[in-house]
């Protein structure tokens, strides 16, 4: 009885601490760095509703589809290494950011898309 109740505190007490950030508490520098590098067409929102976005087919970042699809590590690649492919009849492009963001800033930027679907 003495550990169940107590490992129920100890659930109720995880429950309230957050791990992470929201899509409000990003830091600013990410944020600049995500509307500077990505925005044109992922949207601000990370929809993919822009023109560009639009034009290639863009997933919507902030869908749990999406979230759930790429993994950390898919999506850092996709960062550093860019990428080419075809995609439900759309041409998809990507550019390399390997040698224009620090590994922290990708970082940075993988828990920002993670904020974008909360």
């Amino acid at each position: 009885m003495r550990i169940q109740l107590t490992f129920g505190i100890l659930m109720l007490a995880l429950v309230g601490v957050h791990v992470g950030i929201t899509f409000a508490d990003a830091d600013p520098r990410t944020v600049r760095t995500f509307k500077a590098k990505c925005a044109a067409c992922h949207g601000d929102d990370g929809k993919g509703a822009t023109e560009q976005g639009k034009k290639m087919g863009m997933g919507d970042l902030s869908s749990a589809a999406w979230q759930k699809e790429f993994t950390d590590d898919k999506i850092k690649a996709a960062i550093n290494d860019g990428f080419k492919r075809d995609k439900n009849g759309k041409h998809q492009e990507m550019e390399s950011f390997k040698d224009k963001l620090r590994p922290e800033q990708v970082d940075a930027l993988v828990a920002y898309l993670r904020a974008l679907a909360k």
